[in-house]
């Protein structure tokens, strides 16, 4: 799928907020290492997907008038058989239809249940006097906690995105602590770049959120894509 025709139904349908399986396509194709992610409008699908994915997996509620998914019971992580996907499935539908009325349900986002990682987050926002602006630091609740992120302005220059990693005040927990296998790098890096030249590229994104990124001590993996574009 094109940004152009993802843009185009995005439009059509009064949204700005892509959904999680539109965002990560987008980001695969540009280059970013996202995890593969799946739409199944049916729990036959879901259960086939699941399949080929390989177990244990992840589903997850896609609806645009759904934000914060697990508050309504809209995931379910490490399941492990075809069963349980079913059974997720219905659960997921169950519990959306219930918690918000009349929510237009797309179907849900299956996905392979990464490894986990160091988690950081690499995103973008839009500075009404500066433009796209790239940010990253610890992901998860870290970022909401503590705050501790770098910015700079888009473009970036592969020693930009280097200084953005190297600024965070969490930088030695990328290098390994306590025993944890230091993080690559070099592969944050491209990912930071990767998403740089995916924003500049595509002017009508406005926000942008990877969160968390896994990174690992060979590769980067984000598991979790947010993508804003601006109205038509």
């Amino acid at each position: 799928m094109s940004f152009e025709s993802v843009l185009a139904q995005a439009r059509a349908e009064g949204r700005t907020l892509l959904n999680e399986v539109e965002a990560k396509s987008l980001l695969k194709d540009a280059g970013v290492p996202v995890a593969t992610t799946t739409l199944a409008a049916t729990r036959a699908e879901a259960q086939a997907q699941a399949e080929s994915a390989g177990y244990p997996v992840v589903l997850k509620v896609v609806s645009p008038d759904i934000a914060h998914k697990s508050d309504v019971g809209g995931v379910k992580l490490n399941l492990k058989d075809k069963d349980a996907v079913g059974a997720a499935f219905d659960e997921i539908v169950a519990n959306s239809k219930k918690a918000v009325a009349n929510a237009r349900i797309a179907g849900v986002a299956v996905q392979h249940m990464a490894a986990q990682g160091t988690e950081v987050i690499v995103g973008m926002t839009t500075d009404a006097q500066f433009g796209p602006v790239m940010m990253f630091g610890l992901g998860g609740i870290m970022v909401e906690v503590l705050k501790d992120v770098s910015f700079r302005l888009v473009p970036l220059a592969e020693k930009d995105a280097d200084q953005m990693i190297n600024e965070i005040k969490g930088r030695p927990v990328l290098e390994g602590v306590r025993g944890q296998p230091a993080a690559d790098l070099k592969a944050l890096r491209t990912t930071i770049l990767k998403v740089s030249e995916f924003v500049q590229k595509h002017p009508e994104v406005r926000e942008l959120d990877l969160n968390p990124v896994f990174a690992y001590p060979d590769g980067a993996l984000a598991v979790d894509a947010r993508i804003v574009v601006s109205e038509g």
